[in-house]
């Protein structure tokens, strides 16, 4: 299997908070990052604000182009338009590991709270949407916050992965742990993504009350 700091990482959806994030642990962490988006000059800078404040190798491009030229890929673009994004990156994403860290929720008045979703959870959305790929789920309850603070030497928390390709959530455990702090667990089949990603409606109204960055952590492990 190619040594982990040795692949390109993809994020689709890296001009939003979460994808930027990671991003920036990443870029700090040595490896080559492209930032993905609809609009290649914004993806250029945001690329640009990555390399100010973490150093390293990361780009801008449009959607298509990210895809095409990263050996693993993160989607974490809004929900709303996942289905639609997928789909047309079918062939530029054939044969790569995925990882979809897409949250499908809604808010109202009385806070946030899960979507129901046709295939099951987004990440089984993407399997169905993208059958040459290697679909893995995992970062849904990472903080944002946290991971563009690099005052913040250590994010302190788990990440589940799922997924039914040994070897493909295995190389994304790894990539959590190039965060320092982060651990990687293997948390399922991508059969059992809808509850991980139901849980981020439950870790938003506990970091609202407490007014935290909270994440999990897994006991006995």
């Amino acid at each position: 299997m190619t040594e982990i700091r040795e692949l390109t990482v993809g994020v689709l959806g890296g001009t939003g908070a979460q994808g930027k994030g990671l991003a920036i642990r990443w870029a700090k962490a040595g490896l080559k990052v492209v930032i993905g988006s609809r609009s290649a000059e914004r993806a250029a800078l945001a690329a640009k604000e990555i390399v100010d404040v973490a150093g390293g190798d990361v780009t801008g491009a449009d959607n298509v182009d990210c895809a095409a030229n990263s050996d693993i890929v993160l989607v974490a673009v809004p929900w709303e338009g996942h289905g639609d994004l997928l789909g047309s990156l079918r062939d530029q994403l054939a044969g790569k590991v995925v990882i979809d860290c897409v949250n499908p929720l809604g808010f109202d008045k009385q806070g946030p709270f899960a979507l129901s979703v046709e295939e099951g959870s987004a990440a089984q959305q993407a399997e169905a949407l993208l059958p040459e790929s290697r679909v893995t789920a995992a970062f849904h309850h990472v903080s944002a916050v946290l991971l563009a603070d690099l005052s913040v030497e250590e994010v302190d928390m788990d990440v589940l992965v799922l997924g039914d390709d040994r070897e493909a959530t295995d190389t994304v455990r790894e990539l959590a742990e190039l965060v320092p702090g982060f651990r990687g667990v293997y948390g399922g089949r991508l059969r059992n993504a809808h509850q991980v990603e139901a849980f981020t409606a439950n870790l938003i109204a506990i970091n609202r009350r407490y007014k935290t960055h909270a994440g999990l952590k897994i006991t006995g492990v």
